[in-house]
């Protein structure tokens, strides 16, 4: 039977237009499956310090776009000798995980290097062709040693409420160090001689009995060593004292804080807010300011005092709050304030970089100094700032002039002294011999 040319081509149409449609149809499937599986995981590794130890807090985090992770394989070599670390698997497909981990203490690895690989793999569909896959490898150096530290020897005479300095040197390279107080932590900073400066505190709050500072320090594999100080701690009374709040200072203060209390009806309510809650919020601050340092001391000397001023208030004063005979607060005062004439210029209490220049809370108009090491001056309630931000400026000059700005009552200056973001007493700074024989004294070798 012949078979007519018209249908020999329409055959041949119809095979070639289903080829194209399936041809269309597994790219189509095959953009689908692409799309489906994403891109490999993303694994971000810490920490990166190219050293650790058996107490070394690895994370690795996984990340798949959109097939979900399925696999996180960890190993550890060294010599030939191949350690799992971690095995595990998703079942519930998720999309990001962290997983901490360390290397186990039964691995019986040395000192020295180990190679740490990393295989995380996600569920795409097209696995077998390497697609889900994604590697990791690190060279760790392992070191079980902890750092040694040799202090320069010396009592150190504490003040509640004080300040001291402490000289050392570590026999390694450290990753962070410092003296620990109960809760606080005073950062050291290494100088060009190698050793180790750190100025630290005893907290106003804290009793005598209570003070117990440590030297901290910890190298890049996370091993430890914290060694006891020498000290003295000289207890201080601290005075109290009662302040009745007015009308007329509510309403003259609390416009400066309405925006940031909206809800509050009263100026008494505000001030609530304002005494408590803001006043903790500046403190908090503090610490975040005490981070912009130097590692090196700019200052020399005692700091000025604010010229033929008198004091008005004292650091550490206990202060109960009255309004209309109740009482509604208690907070303590933490700098020195000092009154002169009004608007009266206001010098720097020593040489200094200027970190912070602006309105400040309960502060007002404030500008805090950075003289090395953690070591910073505040100076509030200005009624003008003239100097600006990352500005060096030298002992005695006119930094702002002072004012009623804040929760001031009146024309003066609250001057305070901190370290690391600890308010201290100021006092001590003003005394040559002080710095002399507290501060001085354990810088020489």
């Amino acid at each position: 039977m012949k078979i007519h040319p018209t249908e020999k081509r329409s055959s041949r149409i119809f095979l070639r237009t289903s080829l194209i449609a399936s041809l269309i149809a597994f790219i189509a499937l095959a953009l689908v499956v692409i799309l489906r599986d994403g891109s490999a995981p993303v694994l971000t590794l810490t920490p990166q310090t190219g050293a650790a130890s058996y107490t070394t807090d690895f994370s690795l985090t996984m990340t798949s776009s959109r097939a979900g992770l399925k696999e996180c394989a960890i190993t550890a070599t060294q010599d030939g000798k191949r350690v799992e670390v971690l095995h595990k698997l998703f079942t519930d497909k998720p999309l990001s995980h962290t997983e901490s981990f360390r290397l186990p203490r039964d691995a019986g690895f040395k000192e020295g290097m180990v190679e740490l690989a990393i295989v995380v793999r996600d569920n795409a569909l097209l696995s077998f062709f390497g697609r889900g896959k994604s590697s990791l490898a690190q060279s760790l150096t392992l070191d079980f040693s902890p750092p040694r530290l040799s202090v320069t020897p010396g009592i150190h005479n504490v003040n509640q409420g004080g300040a001291g300095v402490v000289s050392y040197t570590v026999s390694k390279p450290v990753e962070r160090t410092g003296v620990a107080v109960g809760q606080y932590f005073f950062p050291a900073y290494q100088q060009p001689g190698g050793e180790w400066l750190c100025f630290f505190a005893m907290p106003h709050h804290m009793q005598p009995f209570e003070f117990r500072p440590k030297i901290f320090a910890r190298d890049k594999a996370g091993n430890e060593v914290a060694q006891s100080l020498s000290v003295f701690a000289i207890p201080k009374a601290f005075k109290a004292d009662k302040l009745n709040i007015p009308d007329e200072f509510l309403n003259a203060k609390m416009g400066q804080y309405t925006s940031l209390y909206p809800g509050e009806k009263s100026a008494l309510d505000i001030y609530r807010r304002v005494n408590t809650e803001l006043r903790k919020e500046n403190e908090a601050e503090l610490f975040k300011i005490a981070q912009k340092t130097s590692p090196t001391q700019l200052w020399s000397g005692p700091f000025l005092r604010l010229p033929n001023s008198a004091g008005r208030a004292n650091f550490g004063d206990q202060r109960d709050y009255f309004y209309e005979g109740e009482k509604i607060d208690h907070q303590t005062h933490m700098g020195v304030d000092l009154a002169s004439v009004a608007n009266a210029p206001v010098p720097a209490a020593n040489v200094g970089r200027v970190v912070f220049a602006e309105f400040f809370g309960i502060y007002g108009n404030c500008v805090i100094l950075d003289h090395g090491l953690g070591l910073q001056s505040l100076y509030s309630h200005l009624d003008e700032i003239l100097v600006a931000p990352d500005a060096l400026v030298k002992k005695g000059d006119i930094i702002g002039k002072t004012g009623t700005t804040g929760l001031a009552g009146g024309d003066h200056l609250h001057f305070g002294m901190i370290i690391s973001g600890l308010q201290v007493n100021p006092v001590e700074w003003w005394d040559e011999h002080w710095i002399k024989d507290n501060i001085l004294a354990h810088l020489k070798k």
